[in-house]
């Protein structure tokens, strides 16, 4: 058995808990996933299976589509809900002009600095195991590329918003920016992913149901394509 399986990771798993959980419905070893989803996140996760993993990097390298929802005047240890709160104050105040015009800002090229919760590798050690240590280190920025960032829905503290983008960028990290160059903190309350490349998430199957039949053809889909 040999393709790729598009599966609607569900939120409290980590992308590796969801690879045991397909090597035990299909009965094989062989399977990894292409693009990491945080725990809080769900949606679109590329799932390789048998020889398809070797072409780990070519699906990897696919941009990516979001809907998010941030909370303004909240900071948090690892920019989520989930982490411990270090900071929170009132920032209803800001108006829907304000914001969208902030977001705007971002979109291009851009570059971004790396989340200590992130899996980038430092002296061989990866962020997030630092950060568990409480460890914190200068990381550089770099280079990502964001297509389109939509104001979906305003609802203060709450700001819910579309997001296009390149592999490499954070969402977390980019609602922290957002919150500074606005003028106070923010945090992730909600991350779904819609779409990696051509795969969205509409054609996804959730883990409950997942079954061979899902296994798709890597040939007739992504490499087929010049993305």
């Amino acid at each position: 058995m040999e393709g790729i399986i598009i599966v609607n990771k569900p939120s409290g798993m980590t992308s590796h808990d969801v690879v045991d959980k397909v090597r035990h419905k299909l009965r094989m070893k062989r399977v990894g996933h292409a693009g990491t989803l945080d725990p809080l996140a769900t949606g679109v996760l590329v799932m390789l299976i048998g020889k398809a993993t070797k072409l780990f990097s070519r699906f990897e390298n696919f941009g990516k589509a979001y809907r998010a929802t941030l909370i303004l005047g909240m900071k948090t240890k690892t920019a989520d809900i989930e982490g411990e709160v270090i900071s929170q104050t009132t920032a209803t105040h800001f108006t829907r002009e304000q914001l969208e015009n902030v977001m705007k800002s971002f979109v291009g090229d851009i570059e971004q600095i790396p989340p200590m919760v992130s899996a980038v590798r430092y002296k061989g050690k990866r962020l997030y195991e630092l950060a568990r240590k409480g460890i914190e280190v200068e990381r550089k920025a770099r280079k990502i590329k964001i297509s389109e960032l939509r104001l979906l829905d305003y609802a203060p503290p709450r700001a819910t918003f579309y997001l296009e983008c390149s592999k490499g960028t954070y969402v977390r990290q980019l609602a922290e920016d957002i919150g500074q160059k606005l003028g106070c903190e923010a945090c992730i309350a909600e991350i779904k992913r819609t779409k990696v490349g051509p795969f969205e998430l509409h054609k996804a199957v959730d883990l409950q149901e997942l079954n061979a039949g899902h296994v798709q053809s890597w040939k007739e889909s992504a490499l087929s394509l010049n993305s």
